[in-house]
């Protein structure tokens, strides 16, 4: 095989950081290379400065593309080379059609009018691609994740794509839609494409990738063969932390205590539509010290039942009854929800979660500003102190308190969205996808600190779609499907077999 890309020696400094350290890394032509790493290792920044996002003059080191020697000012310079980044949060515009999307910025047109005719032609050939039978007029935003995601890529695929990058392609996605498109990279490697994908769901890499590269703390340490060698998990992450990880789910002590939460017949509307019902009759309860799991696959209204709960940020015409160590309590909103002891880490820190421009310390402290507060006046030094507290507590990897959130890696910022809700003082914690998106080491920091919780006597709701994780944590597990409740496991008796069944057979 030839070699299509080189990267030498690549550097990246940010304010305080050392991003990428003197990075070299290969791709062979039509070969699946997985580029792996805990976050902050440098991953989305090597591909970022392959990509032109970070332009020749930003980073020091040398771009080498089909034999020549690249300095990529900007990503439209890249992508006449045929090298197309698909990000982890997609670019398209959702109130326009498939076919605008993937020609927006390179439409089909003569002297400045758009040949519609061709558009639309060229769109259902790039959809037939990807396996989609939507109509080209079909707007995006009436598209799930995984289609939208198959969009993403018919768009690259009409740039005449030689290198596809795709960071975290199936992180949003469910089971089945994650292997239709790792079925996908497959077939386009098949003509000719060649990917590079980052991915922290490591039995995907191991399924599609022909090479693994290692990066940690901005450097490479490690590069397999996976199609002449046994690449084990185990032996990825080993390079990825620097150590063995033995039990990806830590032991605790099982003990629940007191009654903390009970939700009883929560039923809740669908917001645009009166006749739907998005929960329906769902009734459960969290005891103190309990991990509690909701299982289910997407769609199935896990997080309209989460948010609704969380001072009805969802839906419309909530009814049933919310109870908190045994007392009624008013949780018609947010600040409601808070007074009564809920707190909701939400599955989409970056939109829903975090102020992304602003400082740690302004994050941790927003939903509590009583507590650093003096007769509505901000103390600035209360503020800091307890995020300094906060950041030695759970680990935040960060030179100050002080950095914008937006330039922490994903762990550090799920990190940062725990520290303000447990600073608000919760009894229950709602956890929607704690661990999406991020590394393996960051993940187990994440289950140390859901078994401290539990230990403290905090109940936890956790929402996973990764059924291992549930079955490692939790102590009981209720399935959910259409809206409703369809099962209850305690965790000795549930495995993947038995949650699928129940979803399946109701």
């Amino acid at each position: 095989m030839t070699t299509l890309l080189e990267m030498r020696e690549i550097s990246k400094t940010f304010p305080g950081v050392r991003a990428l350290d003197n990075v070299t890394f290969s791709v062979e032509d039509g070969e699946i290379h997985a580029l792996v790493g805990e976050n902050g290792a440098g991953k989305s920044t090597l591909m970022k400065v392959l990509s032109g996002i970070y332009p020749q003059g930003e980073y020091g080191g040398e771009i080498i593309f089909d034999g020549a020697t690249m300095a990529f000012s900007g990503i439209s310079d890249s992508e006449r080379h045929g090298i197309i980044i698909i990000h982890q949060e997609l670019a398209l515009v959702p109130l326009l059609s498939i076919a605008e999307n993937l020609f927006l910025g390179n439409e089909c047109a003569t002297n400045g009018v758009i040949s519609w005719r061709e558009t639309f032609q060229r769109t259902e050939g790039l959809l037939r691609k990807v396996g989609l039978r939507e109509a080209p007029q079909t707007l995006v935003d009436k598209l799930g994740v995984g289609k939208q995601q198959l969009v993403e890529i018919a768009k690259a695929l009409s740039k005449e794509v030689r290198l596809l990058i795709l960071d975290e392609p199936t992180a949003a996605l469910s089971e089945s839609d994650s292997q239709a498109l790792l079925d996908l990279i497959l077939e386009l490697k098949a003509q000719g494409v060649t990917s590079i994908i980052i991915s922290h769901k490591l039995n995907e890499v191991r399924r599609v990738a022909d090479t693994i590269t290692v990066l940690r703390d901005g450097a490479t340490v490690a590069t397999h063969n996976a199609r002449t060698e046994k690449v084990t998990e185990d032996r990825i992450v080993r390079d990825m932390v620097g150590r063995s990880i033995e039990n990806r789910y830590p032991e605790r002590d099982r003990h629940a205590g007191e009654m903390l939460l009970e939700v009883e017949n929560w039923t809740v509307t669908h917001p645009e539509h009166a006749d739907r019902l998005s929960v329906r009759d769902v009734s459960f309860n969290v005891r103190a010290g309990e991990v509690v799991g909701i299982a289910g696959l997407m769609g199935a209204g896990r997080t309209e039942l989460a948010m609704s709960l969380f001072g009805q940020s969802y839906g419309r015409n909530a009814t049933g009854t919310v109870r908190v160590r045994g007392e009624t309590v008013d949780i018609s909103t947010v600040g409601r929800a808070i007074k009564a002891g809920l707190a909701y880490v939400t599955e989409d820190r970056k939109a829903l979660g975090l102020i992304l421009d602003e400082t740690i310390h302004k994050n941790i402290t927003l939903a509590n500003l009583a507590e650093v507060s003096r007769r509505g006046v901000l103390n600035s030094h209360a503020e800091t102190r307890v995020a300094e507290k906060y950041r030695q507590a759970m680990n935040i990897r960060t030179p100050s308190v002080f950095q914008r959130v937006v330039n922490l890696s994903g762990g550090n910022q799920q990190k940062v969205v725990l520290s303000k809700w447990l600073f608000a003082g919760p009894e229950v914690l709602i956890l929607d996808e704690p661990t999406r998106g991020i590394d393996v080491g960051a993940k187990l920091e994440i289950y140390n600190i859901i078994n401290d919780l539990s230990r403290q006597g905090k109940g936890v709701v956790m929402i996973s779609s990764e059924m291992p994780e549930l079955l490692g944590l939790c102590d009981r597990i209720y399935v959910m499907n259409e809206g409703a409740l369809v099962g209850e496991l305690a965790a000795k008796d549930a495995s993947q077999e038995r949650i699928m069944s129940l979803i399946v057979t109701e």
